[in-house]
């Protein structure tokens, strides 16, 4: 079983959104990990584009949070351990995640942790850095803040690890290591970070504290920011990291399989909201139909949208891992519906993604 994800192109067009789809959709075409939410297909029609991703029943860390959990320091060190292979598995890609927060962390069934949402990601190659201000305050790192301020030769890796340092934080305590809000002014934030220090419960262990100590330090230099350093770190020395990276350490927290682990109130707001419903497609487009065959082309004041839902439907990369899978897969035999497919309307071969920039710029950017 899979979540499919999908995207109205006109809402998208609308919000100046479609570069951060496009690049969230050319950055998972090309990854797979354990503990990430994976990719396995994305198609269009007229009005919608549609990712079908890994279903993860066990809710986000965000919805635990809420609902009071009680997570004690093992289960978070493991949820940074999870979180320390995934992002080292992103930087080998080049990726800078830029959200690492509890909304975007999903559990499975068994409760074991995986990064989700790569909408604001970035691509930096050898020696590069990011520079854009993106991410969500109260988890983005001190040197995001004053790259924006100060200039400078702006912010990499490093971030998305203080950004678990904050949710390891706020999981443990039920607050987060320091009072940002989304209304706060960049500038006042530079101030903040070198004038107030974190408060550590006094009932945490040593090795729990010494260990958000290292990922919550101001200084990018001096931060744990990568697998080595974690497992070089004394507090994580008796981590099996093989063995984690199987699943086969289980998890301190199990979210109960007999719940919905989401809130069903907001699920209802949501479908009774949604504008334009998936189950009233096939009505909705064949009125569309009718109405623009009558139209008269000389009324064009749709011209620009329109060529925007063209630039999206001719850029749009179709992906379908199963059959990358198997094209790469030398003992594997082709399904018959494969052998008899017209090579011109192969879907296996991910590629570049293009941007339909020219037509639907967006300000997007690393």
């Amino acid at each position: 079983m899979y979540a499919m994800k999908y995207m109205n192109k006109q809402q998208c067009i609308e919000r100046d959104e479609v570069r951060n789809v496009f690049r969230e959709l050319e950055i998972l075409q090309e990854i797979e990990h354990v503990f990430l939410v994976n990719l396995w297909y994305s198609f269009q029609d007229e009005e919608d584009m549609f990712m079908v991703v890994d279903l993860l029943l066990g809710g986000d860390l965000r919805y635990h949070l809420q609902q009071n959990v009680q997570f004690s320091e093992d289960t978070v060190k493991l949820y940074i351990c999870e979180m320390a292979l995934a992002l080292d598995y992103l930087r080998g890609q080049h990726i800078i995640h830029r959200d690492v927060k509890p909304d975007n962390i999903l559990l499975d069934e068994q409760g074991h942790a995986h990064l989700t949402d790569f909408n604001i990601a970035t691509i930096i190659k050898d020696g590069e850095r990011a520079t854009a201000l993106a991410g969500t305050k109260p988890y983005m790192a001190p040197e995001i803040f004053y790259s924006f301020v100060n200039g400078g030769t702006g912010y990499s890796f490093e971030v998305d690890w203080w950004s678990v340092g904050v949710m390891a934080y706020e999981l443990l305590r039920g607050w987060r290591p320091y009072d940002i809000h989304s209304s706060n002014a960049v500038e006042s934030l530079v101030q903040l970070f070198s004038t107030v220090s974190v408060q550590y419960a006094p009932t945490w262990s040593k090795e729990m504290v010494a260990l958000l100590r290292k990922l919550l330090t101001v200084n990018p230099e001096h931060r744990l920011s990568s697998l080595q350093d974690m497992q070089a770190a004394p507090s994580l020395a008796h981590v099996l990291w093989d063995d984690l990276s199987e699943k086969k350490v289980e998890p301190g927290f199990v979210p109960n399989k007999g719940r919905l682990h989401c809130d069903p109130t907001f699920e209802l707001e949501e479908m009774i909201l949604e504008s334009r419903p998936l189950h009233k497609k096939k009505k909705r487009l064949a009125k569309n139909k009718s109405r623009d065959s009558s139209r008269d082309s000389s009324q064009s004041e749709n011209d620009y949208l329109q060529d925007c839902l063209d630039a999206i439907q001719q850029d749009f990369v179709i992906f379908n891992r199963e059959k990358l899978k198997r094209s790469q897969d030398p003992t594997s035999e082709p399904l018959p519906s494969e052998a008899t497919e017209p090579t011109a309307d192969s879907e296996a071969e991910p590629e570049a993604l293009p941007m339909c920039s020219s037509i639907c710029p967006s300000a997007g950017s690393s």
